[in-house]
C-alpha cells in the first residue's frame, strides 16, 4: 500500500504535471471505483487543478470550484502518467483523468476493487474523508506520546493506525521499529521515556530518508514503480535475509491479512515471536483485514 513517502512522490511528480492545468474530462473504467454521488463527477470537468495535498495515505485535488478529488489507492492501486487520452483497456485500468498535456491513468491489481474515488465540496467536506491521525512533521514528542498512547496497543498497531499517525502502513513501520531497535508487539504503555525518544526520532528519520529518495527519483521521472519493497530497506519483506545491523535471518510475523518483519536479536532480546501468546495478543490487537484497519476514524 502506497504509503507517506510513496504519496508524497506522487504528489511532487504530479504538481509539475497538473497544478494550474484543466481537468479537461473523467473517465471510470470501474463501477466500483467512485464511492459517492454528491457533488457528481461531472461537476469537476472544466475546472483548474489549483492544490494537491495529502490526507493519511490518500491523494487530493483541489479544483478551482471547491471541489476535491479523494483517490485512496488501498492495496494495489497504482497512478501512472501516459500520454493525453490514453485507452482505458484492460480490467485493471480504473480511471483516467484527461488534461490538456497528458492523462493519470489510475490501475489496481488484482480482482479486488479496494481503490477508491470521493468528490466532497469545501472543506468540510473534506474533513469528512480525514481518519484523523497526526502528522508526525507538525507534532513534538509530547504531541506524538499523546496519541500513540491514547489506547494501549502494540507499537506495530499504533504505528499503522490512522486514527493515531497519519499516512504510515505495513512497511514503514517495520522499518521505524528497525531503526529504534523495538519489537513490533510492545504494548505502548510499557516504553521508557528513552524510548519513547528513540522511537520518535526514528519515525522522522526513517520517512523523511525515504520521502528524500523518492522524491529524488520522482524529479527524474514519474513513479511508475511504486512498492512495499524496496531493494534498500532493512527488515520489510526481506525474510530470512540478513539484518543490515547485526547478520541475523530477519523473522517475521503472520496474522490474518498481516506480516510484520523484525530482526530478533536487535529488536526481540533474541526472542523469535511465534507462540499462541502472540496470537492471542494480536487477536484483540488487530483488525482481521487491512481494509478494517484502514477503514477506522477518529471519533
Amino acid at each position: 500500500m502506497p504509503e507517506l513517502p510513496d504519496i508524497s512522490a506522487y504528489l511532487s511528480a504530479l504538481r509539475e504535471r497538473i497544478v494550474g492545468q484543466p481537468l479537461q474530462r473523467v473517465r471510470i473504467g470501474s463501477p466500483f471505483l467512485l464511492r459517492t454521488a454528491s457533488p457528481p463527477l461531472s461537476e469537476a470537468e472544466g475546472h483548474e487543478v489549483k492544490e494537491l495535498r495529502r490526507i493519511g495515505k490518500r491523494l487530493v485535488v483541489g479544483l478551482d470550484n471547491d471541489l476535491w478529488l479523494v483517490l485512496h489507492l488501498m492495496i494495489a492501486g497504482r497512478l501512472h502518467w501516459r500520454p493525453k487520452g490514453a485507452k482505458l483497456s484492460g480490467r485493471n485500468n480504473l480511471a483516467a483523468f484527461d488534461f490538456p498535456n497528458g492523462s493519470l491513468v489510475l490501475t489496481e491489481a488484482g480482482t479486488k476493487r479496494r481503490a477508491s474515488l470521493h468528490v466532497v465540496k469545501g472543506q468540510e467536506g473534506l474533513r469528512s474523508t480525514d481518519p484523523g491521525g497526526i502528522e508526525i512533521f507538525d507534532s513534538d514528542l509530547a504531541a506524538f506520546r499523546a496519541a500513540m498512547t491514547a489506547e494501549n496497543r502494540t507499537l506495530k498497531r499504533a504505528l499503522t493506525d490512522p486514527r493515531i499517525l497519519s499516512g504510515i502502513g505495513n512497511a514503514y513501520s517495520d522499518e521505524i521499529l528497525h531503526a529504534a531497535r523495538l519489537s513490533p508487539i510492545t504494548l505502548t504503555s510499557k516504553l521508557s521515556a528513552e524510548e519513547w525518544g528513540r522511537l520518535y526520532t526514528a519515525t522522522r528519520e526513517t520517512l523523511r530518508m525515504w520521502m528524500d529518495r523518492l522524491g529524488a527519483e520522482a524529479a527524474r521521472g514519474f513513479p511508475e514503480k511504486v512498492t512495499a519493497f524496496r531493494q534498500d530497506m532493512a527488515v520489510h519483506g526481506r525474510f530470512g535475509q540478513p539484518c543490515p545491523r547485526c547478520g541475523e535471518p530477519v523473522q517475521r510475523i503472520r496474522y490474518a491479512d498481516n506480516e510484520t518483519n523484525y530482526c530478533a536479536k536487535c529488536q526481540t532480546g533474541g526472542r523469535v515471536l511465534a507462540d499462541r501468546a502472540l496470537s492471542r495478543l494480536l487477536g484483540a490487537d488487530w483488525p482481521r483485514t487491512l481494509d478494517e484497519l484502514e477503514a477506522l476514524k477518529r471519533r
